[in-house]
């Protein structure tokens, strides 16, 4: 047997182990929605390091000039660097973990990503997300001088005059059976 069928025979062997007891993993796994602050760590080391990578890339980076293209810089990075996964039970992954094992889904790349644009110095970053039936969207969004830079892991960044013209882009009305609500490390709030 050589290394990448052992790989796959041991990856077969997690995978059925995970599925066993799937049940017992995703009750475990329990996060209620005002808990997901915990999520967010942007004094965790890796998250700490990878602030620092992006601020190294400029030649001398501070935040009131350089704080846009390091979002964007951050952005790449989750876009091109982390891979996109959906595993067969649901946990959640510490930003931590998405960066070690460069893995993750969707809403784990915006928890990350909240983490890092904290720790680049932008304490207002929040990750808005929103829940349509089973459709999930997750946006992270920044205050920075008079406006908001948005940054959706799919679509890219894109600055915004304030957050009720990202959430309007976003197709979200008042009177929809939409559920919408903001996080970070600090707080949580419902907004519709």
């Amino acid at each position: 047997m050589d290394e990448i069928e052992a790989l796959k025979a041991y990856n077969n062997i997690y995978l059925e182990i995970m599925m066993r007891y799937k049940a017992y993993i995703e009750e475990k796994e329990v996060l209620y929605i005002a808990d997901l602050p915990k999520l967010v760590t942007p004094s965790d080391e890796s998250v700490i390091m990878l602030a620092r990578e992006i601020q190294n890339s400029f030649p001398l980076y501070t935040y009131d000039e350089n704080f846009p293209d390091a979002a964007r810089y951050a952005y790449q990075y989750m876009k091109g660097r982390i891979a996109d996964i959906s595993l067969p039970i649901q946990i959640w992954l510490t930003p931590s973990q998405t960066i070690k094992y460069g893995a993750g889904d969707i809403f784990d790349k915006a928890v990350a990503l909240c983490s890092v644009l904290i720790a680049l110095g932008n304490v207002s970053s929040r990750i808005v997300a929103i829940v349509r039936d089973s459709e999930r969207d997750f946006i992270v969004y920044s205050e920075f001088k008079d406006h908001i830079i948005g940054v959706n892991i799919e679509k890219g960044v894109k600055e915004y005059r304030d957050l009720d013209s990202l959430l309007k882009e976003m197709g979200v009305k008042a009177s929809d059976e939409t559920t919408v609500y903001e996080f970070n490390d600090k707080m949580y709030r419902d907004i519709i």
